[in-house]
Formats: C-alpha cells, structure tokens, sequence
C-alpha cells in the first residue's frame, strides 16, 4: 500500500483570478496519482481537504466535480473528505485546496530503481504544460497579483487565452504507463523542480542521467513565458517541466516495446556511471 498527499500550489490564484475551478479539482486528483504510480501502484481511493474564509458552495460544487470526473477517469474511489470553514486565515475569496490518495501494487510487482544502471535509456513522456507547478514564477512576470488582465489576452502563438493555456489540467499518466510497469526500472513524476530536482529521486548514487533537449518538443507556452520574463534557460528547467511529464528509465532491449506502448513518449537521453555530484546532465 502507498499513499501520497498534495495540494496545487499556487494554480489556485490563478483560478481565483479567472473564477474557474472544474479544472483544479482534475488537477488535484492527477497530481496526488500521477505520485503513487512511479513505484508501480494503482490507485484505489482519494480524499480531499478544502478550507475556505466562508463557504461558497457554488466554488466547491465545481472543485468536486472535477475531482470526481478525474477519479472515474483512473477507477479510484472518492470516498470522502473535510470542508473547512476558517474565518481570518484566509484573505476573502481566497482558499486552499489539497488531496490525499492510497493505491496498492505487490511487493514483488514494485518498480525497483535499485537497478538503473549505465547505459539505460531514458525515455520522456510527453507534458500538455505547466501541470500544477512554476505559477508563482508566472505570476511574477505578468504581475498577475497587481492586474490579472493578462490572463484574458488572446495570444496567437498559442492559439488561445494566456489563461486558458496556464489553467489545462494536470493530466493522469496510470493508463499510459501501466503497461510497462514491468519493463522499467524507474518512473520519475517531474514537478516542481523541474528534470534537475525530480529525476535524482529515483537514481542510484552512482550515475547521472543525460538528457538531450533537443530530441523532444515544447509545449509553446514555455517559450512565451521564456520571452516575456526574458528567464535564463537554466532558470526554466529549475522551475518548470519543460515539456516532459513523466521520465521511465529502462533496459535498452525494453526501448521499442515501451515507446510502442506509451502514447506520447521517446527516447530523451541515457544513464551513465559517474562519480560526480550533478545527476541530471541537459545538453542541448
């Protein structure tokens, strides 16, 4: 049995901003499962916890829904939850929101990083965008906290609002990547931190995995927020996804059948032996 909990950080002022919620809820429910299936599991039940300045039953009618669209979605029960209503704590309008989920996998059937090891190949599961992580850096560069008028401008490089293309929901990889649970060795979710602070998580100590950032596409809001806030490259793949969701790390004689298997994935790189302390190596 494992468990995960987490909230949406700092998406929520941006659906506060734009009086959208259907969509945080499917972020909350993808983010907490998306967690739990990078050792194998499936998830079986999922909890909420909302608190709120004063109730508005209106807000968590659309936060629920999306919880439970997204639950059905991955077969995982919404058994229940709390709502909180916290006068002072929080400004009026304002309110946070978070998510616990339980999935179950056999021990014997756990996904075992142990076993990476030089010359695995890395393979990148394709991002729709931000997910639920870099808002507050996005915030900073628009001012969205002064004026969130940015958020309703049309952009045509993206084909939409800036708002709409900052709110797509987090989306759940159980379906992609439950086939080849047993042909990996490792899964890494890549959130906030981005490949540099999320893909160490599942290495051994001694190796490094090399990533070439040419061999996968962007989502276009990165280059828009990259130019607009004029961020550092390095900066961008501290903060943000940059276009991968997921990173599996298998076998190469795994390669075909995993990339054949999982809609949206290529191969993005490889491990290798290395004594050094810097584990995420981006060559471009």
């Amino acid at each position: 049995m494992v468990s995960s909990t987490d909230p949406v950080g700092t998406k929520l002022r941006l659906a506060v901003m734009m009086e959208r919620y259907d969509t945080i809820g499917a972020d909350l429910v993808n983010a907490c499962i998306n967690d739990v299936i990078v050792c194998g599991a499936r998830p079986i039940f999922f909890l909420d916890y909302i608190n709120m300045s004063s109730l508005r039953p209106d807000v968590v009618e659309e936060l629920l829904g999306g919880m439970a669209e997204a639950c059905q979605g991955v077969n995982c029960a919404l058994i229940g939850g709390e709502t909180a209503e916290m006068p002072g704590v929080f400004a009026e309008g304002n309110f946070d929101v978070s998510g616990f989920v339980v999935g179950v996998v056999e021990k014997s059937e756990m996904i075992d990083p142990t076993t990476i090891s030089h010359g695995d190949v890395l393979i990148g599961v394709l991002s729709n965008g931000l997910h639920t992580n870099g808002y507050s850096l996005v915030r900073h560069v628009y001012g969205l906290d002064t004026d969130p008028a940015p958020l309703r401008e049309h952009r045509p490089e993206l084909g939409e609002t800036l708002g709409d293309a900052l709110l797509r929901p987090h989306p759940p990889y159980l379906e992609a990547l439950a086939p080849v649970f047993s042909r990996v060795k490792g899964i890494a979710h890549i959130t906030g931190g981005g490949l540099i602070e999320n893909v160490p998580r599942m290495l051994p100590d001694d190796v490094t995995a090399r990533f070439d950032t040419r061999a996968w596409p962007f989502p276009p809001i990165f280059n828009t927020i990259q130019e607009d806030g004029g961020i550092p490259r390095d900066e961008m793949y501290r903060v943000f996804n940059m276009g991968l969701g997921m990173v599996l790390v298998c076998d190469p004689s795994e390669v075909d059948a995993v990339v054949n298997l999982v809609p949206d994935s290529m191969i993005v790189g490889e491990v290798f032996s290395s004594s050094g302390d810097e584990q995420v190596v981006l060559q471009s």
